[in-house]
């Protein structure tokens, strides 16, 4: 599990990007599940992900983050990443963050992308 903490703050709301490589519709629920076993990730507002998986396809989970799970889909596609989730976490701050929130979702999943990148070996 990759997993990146702090990548941005605005008006009170935090968020934290983790993922890893998965098998299936399960293994990515167990993914989740597993992140949530920490306390901090399960009082998080939102866990929204995202995973293109090589038997069903696309999937996509907005965890009340309307159109969170869209974004990172989109990013896995166009990055070619298949069986591996990507989660972006958000700690409400009190604060709407209006259309903000997506330019936040797409630079926690590009900077998760970025770390992946770079600690993955040249083939």
């Amino acid at each position: 599990m990759l997993q990146i903490e702090d990548v941005v703050r605005d008006r009170g709301s935090r968020y934290a990007v983790s993922g890893g490589a998965v098998q299936g519709r399960a293994g990515a629920d167990a993914f989740v599940a597993d992140l949530k076993r920490a306390k901090k990730f399960a009082k998080a507002t939102h866990n929204s992900w995202a995973c293109v998986f090589s038997d069903i396809g696309p999937v996509k989970t907005d965890d009340g983050e309307t159109g969170a799970g869209a974004v990172i889909l989109k990013m896995l596609e166009r990055a070619g990443l298949v069986d591996h989730i990507i989660v972006v976490t958000r700690w409400y701050g009190g604060v709407h963050l209006g259309g903000d929130r997506f330019a936040h979702v797409v630079s926690c999943t590009r900077a998760y992308l970025e770390a992946l990148d770079t600690n993955t070996p040249a083939r």
